[in-house]
């Protein structure tokens, strides 16, 4: 069986090191609804966050 996730929407947000309190609250509120949620360091900017919402 394939996993695949749906982007639904993503954000380049500015970087603290908080943010990922926010999407563990997130992931683990909204999974059982069918979306999940990532937090990945800009690749070009590491001062700035990519935070992404998916449906699974």
């Amino acid at each position: 069986m394939e996993n695949k996730l749906e982007v639904l929407s993503s954000i380049k947000v500015e970087y603290t090191d908080q943010l990922y309190k926010l999407v563990d609250l997130l992931n683990r509120t909204l999974k059982k609804e069918g979306y999940t949620f990532g937090l990945a360091l800009d690749k070009e900017d590491e001062q700035k966050a990519v935070f992404t919402i998916y449906r699974i």
